[in-house]
């Protein structure tokens, strides 16, 4: 074509859909935008966080699966919606239909965002296990599933079998801690949570000898597991009262129950070196463990300590016990200088003793009737195969066949009487536990 002399190139013609304006190709991306982001929210694969023993359980991911499939299935519907706002938004551009699409859009973005969360969350608890901690947390998952069946073979009647097991994870800057199967998490933006979380931090980790933690930890799913959630509570406060304990006085026991609960039951599942565990974390400046909250779950450190000594007696470890007393009482001789309201600091040594005769030494139904320390029975026996056990352990040799909760007690054994150096410890401990 020439014009004027000059030769002019033809434009080429616009197939249909390159002549479709900007405005149309941007709201058709948007809904691609929402369900590509959806459709990436997928369960995770068998073989995705490795293969060795330490990956998740096929338990374990089918039910993290199992919730995501869940979230997905409402997620699915709200990216349909916006794909059908985005078509009849095309179709016929008016304000109305805009903003309509734009209005299902936002929603359906803020459910992508909270199932990607929900995602995240199990992404990274189960990357964990193919870092160089998947052996320890392995461990721990071992040490916390011997707990379980300890306490399951040991009722007086069958309880239908929990599953999936507890599950250990680290996270750094925070105290150990647990979240209970079937109790909303908000985490997991309030859904149920699962199967048993325990949570560990470096520190612990890095010093076996204070694991006594997953005992504690565990406990705390063990009292629901075994249906002692309601009792427990109820049989401290009636015990209380009928012994003639003030109503406010019992109130404050009743409130401390379940990690009252946690700190006997991780006792009986462990024994002696327990009670040095926890001691290592109550055992703190006199103005911290002379101090009473008003409203917290656990009891005042100094009195906290006197269950397990009370306990250790019960047991029939009277010398621990005795010695222990001795040791806290000359840590913190006088008492009163804190914020105990005074009649808890005075009825306390009777209600130590009635708390732990009422949760350890008294029948329960869902027990089979059966005592709890009768279940997690632990004594001087089971005492001679922890210290046995320290030993192997020092030298570095087989310990045998000693249950994995018992050698976490081993290795305090170990470093308390200077059988082998830390390190030398914590790597016998997690070679033993990581093998089995």
């Amino acid at each position: 074509m020439e014009t004027n002399g000059a030769t002019v190139t033809p434009k080429p013609k616009l197939p249909p859909a390159a002549r479709t304006s900007r405005g149309m190709n941007w709201l058709r991306v948007q809904a691609v935008n929402v369900k590509r982001h959806a459709q990436a929210l997928r369960p995770f694969r068998r073989d995705e966080f490795g293969t060795a023993a330490a990956a998740p359980t096929d338990a374990h991911l089918k039910a993290a699966n199992d919730l995501i499939t869940k979230l997905g299935q409402f997620l699915s519907r709200r990216t349909r919606s916006v794909e059908r706002a985005s078509a009849n938004a095309r179709r016929q551009p008016t304000t109305r239909n805009l903003q309509r699409m734009l209005v299902l859009k936002e929603r359906a973005h803020g459910s992508v965002q909270a199932t990607e969360r929900v995602w995240d969350f199990y992404f990274e608890l189960f990357g964990q296990r193919q870092s160089q901690f998947g052996d320890w947390l392995l461990s721990c998952d071992r040490i916390a599933l011997d707990c379980y069946q300890h306490a399951y073979v040991g009722l007086g009647a069958p309880r239908s079998i929990p599953t999936p097991p507890p599950f250990s994870y680290m996270r750094t800057g925070f105290s150990p801690a647990t979240y209970r199967r079937s109790i909303p998490l908000r985490r997991l933006g309030l859904q149920l949570n699962p199967f048993p979380l325990i949570q560990l931090p470096y520190h612990r980790l890095v010093n076996p000898w204070t694991l006594g933690a997953i005992l504690h930890e565990v406990s705390h799913n063990l009292q629901n597991d075994l249906g002692l959630a309601t009792l427990v509570p109820r049989r401290i406060g009636q015990v209380l009262m009928q012994a003639g304990c003030n109503r406010s006085v019992a109130a404050v026991w009743v409130r401390w129950n379940r990690e009252t609960f946690a700190d006997l039951s991780g006792l009986l599942l462990g024994g002696p070196p327990v009670v040095t565990s926890l001691m290592d974390i109550i055992g703190r400046a006199p103005r911290t463990v002379l101090r009473y909250s008003p409203t917290g779950p656990h009891p005042t450190p100094y009195i906290r300590a006197f269950l397990s000594f009370e306990l250790l007696r019960r047991m029939g470890f009277h010398d621990h016990a005795k010695q222990y007393t001795r040791l806290w009482r000359r840590l913190y001789p006088n008492p009163t200088a804190g914020s105990i309201p005074r009649a808890v600091l005075e009825t306390f040594p009777e209600a130590v003793r009635i708390v732990v005769d009422a949760i350890c030494y008294q029948p329960f139904a869902p027990l089979g009737n059966k005592r709890y320390s009768d279940v997690l029975r632990f004594g001087e026996k089971e005492q001679i195969m922890v210290e046995e056990a320290a030993g192997r352990i020092a030298s570095g040799t087989d310990p045998g066949i000693i249950p994995e909760r018992f050698l976490i007690g081993a290795s305090r054994v170990a470093l308390s009487r200077q059988l082998a150096a830390p390190e030398a410890i914590t790597q016998a401990f997690y070679r033993e536990l990581s093998r089995r």
